[in-house]
């Protein structure tokens, strides 16, 4: 497979990025464009927010057979350049944005950054993949045991070695056997020398949606992507189906798994997707706002302005102003061109922290009480700064508002999460987290408040919750067998 690999050093991130739940990855996929690399790179610009660490693009042209390229960094630092887009011709790609949450975490080699190929007798075959297999330790044993030999330290290699070894005569017959095999959350996008591919698992923990781009087709973790290359969005990728799009033949839907009930991962809505996407045929921006409307219901202050933390905080912020009366305003102001760097920061740099990245607007502060409005508290080290910040402003009180309840266990589906004790609502109550921060008053949505807010009326159905919310409620739809193996504790009745 011919592929030109730059392992340049990976970006540094600052200190206080660690404080947010990040997703894994974002995959998209194009067939039947001209010069579908250059579809691909738009995609994943628009998709960049799901994976700052890494991207790759496979591309297959007829005439010279499969081309790669996969680069650390910002979709816009790498795949921009002509003379790289040069090298991955062809009308059919597919492409992955990632962050490390399985694999090597921390230390990323250029041999984990998706897409994966592989060479069958039938023919290539290239995969990427959105979310976390919670088997993949298991599998990986069993496969080395039988002799395969892993390139990666992705759980997403798995996929590729079970197909491999599936006695089956096609690469989409062979994928079924092999995600019939994997436990988890899967979304995936692959194509062959000339299909494209999508499968989504079947509880639909993350998202994977259809469009059309004039006689092309395409496949997108948001549809925020198709919006940047002019597609038309057609539908979401059911949970629990594949679909196989082959030159000039349409979309054939396929369903591999036994169905179950679907449970797409809430804090897609929170806060993972971008607000200009669609979710379940909802505005997510609309949602945010309703999750502040709902905020604001359960939990009122009287209080001078509503600030959002930005930028996730702010649809949930107008949300509550609306709701409340309460003028909503801009208290702190993100440093747009803050991103990542080469440069080591010094440790006064460091010291300073989020004001890099945030600056509090001081004119409009002085004096006030303050409701700041973010989308969680995960370790609440951003959450202290941001208070010290708007008290060293001159504000006369600070209230958080937090627009998802709170985080107490971790996700093992395709995010990154901290450690169990490295969570702030694991180890204190809603009262010990706010002395922890030392804030006016410290209040989160309920899951309730929440389900309401993405159009449950009645709030979250207990015996059947409609969606994953593993991560508040420590109820995991699939088993996390992996980490029950490594000495995780599951949640018991007295919790």
């Amino acid at each position: 497979m011919p592929a030109a690999l730059e392992n340049s050093k990976p970006f540094l991130a600052h200190p206080f990025d660690d404080d947010k739940l990040r997703e894994e990855c974002g995959v998209f996929g194009v067939t039947g464009v001209a010069d579908a690399a250059n579809f691909i790179a738009l995609g994943l610009h628009a998709l960049q927010h799901r994976g700052q660490e890494a991207a790759g693009i496979v591309t297959h042209n007829q005439g010279t057979g499969f081309h790669s390229a996969r680069r650390f960094g910002y979709v816009r630092d790498n795949f921009t350049s002509a003379k790289l887009m040069e090298t991955l011709p062809g009308d059919l790609g597919i492409g992955h944005v990632r962050y490390s949450t399985a694999g090597s975490k921390g230390r990323t080699e250029i041999r984990d950054v998706q897409p994966f190929f592989g060479e069958f007798s039938m023919g290539g075959a290239a995969i990427a993949h959105n979310g976390n297999l919670t088997n993949a330790d298991a599998l990986r044993r069993e496969l080395i045991d039988r002799g395969s030999i892993f390139q990666s330290g992705s759980d997403s290699e798995c996929i590729i070695h079970l197909m491999a070894r599936s006695l089956q005569r096609d690469i989409p017959e062979r994928m079924k056997d092999a995600l019939r095999r994997v436990e988890g959350a899967f979304s995936v996008v692959a194509m062959t020398r000339t299909k494209l591919i999508g499968v989504r698992d079947p509880l639909g923990v993350r998202p994977l949606v259809l469009g059309r781009i004039g006689d092309g087709w395409v496949l997108s973790s948001e549809t925020c992507a198709l919006d940047i290359i002019g597609a038309e969005f057609v539908r979401e990728i059911e949970p629990g189906e594949m679909v196989v799009i082959a030159p000039n033949g349409g979309v054939k839907s396929h369903r591999p798994f036994e169905a179950r009930q679907s449970r797409f991962c809430i804090f897609e809505h929170v806060y993972f997707s971008r607000p200009d996407s669609i979710l379940g045929g909802q505005s997510v921006y609309e949602t945010r706002r309703q999750i502040g409307v709902e905020l604001a219901r359960e939990n009122p202050v009287d209080a001078d302005l509503v600030c959002p933390v930005p930028d996730s905080g702010t649809p949930a912020a107008i949300g509550f102003s609306q709701e409340s009366g309460i003028p909503y305003a801009l208290g702190i102001i993100r440093n747009q061109y803050m991103g990542r760097t080469f440069i080591e920061p010094s440790e006064q740099i460091r010291n300073m922290g989020v004001r890099l990245k945030l600056n509090v607007n001081r004119a409009l502060i002085a004096g006030k009480r303050v409701i700041l409005v973010d989308d969680s508290v995960v370790r609440g080290t951003t959450s202290r700064k941001i208070k010290e910040m708007i008290l060293d402003a001159g504000a006369k009180e600070v209230h958080f508002r937090i627009a998802s309840p709170p985080t107490a266990w971790p996700c093992f589906y395709g995010v990154d999460t901290p450690q169990r004790e490295k969570l702030l609502a694991a180890t204190m109550s809603e009262d010990e987290m706010r002395e922890h921060l030392a804030v006016d008053s410290l209040k989160f949505i309920s899951l309730d408040g929440l389900y309401r807010a993405v159009g449950e009326a009645k709030g979250r159905d207990p015996k059947a919750p409609r969606y994953c919310d593993a991560c508040f409620s420590g109820e995991y739809p699939v088993e996390p067998s992996d980490m029950l193996e490594r000495g995780f504790k599951l949640k018991t009745a007295a919790e």
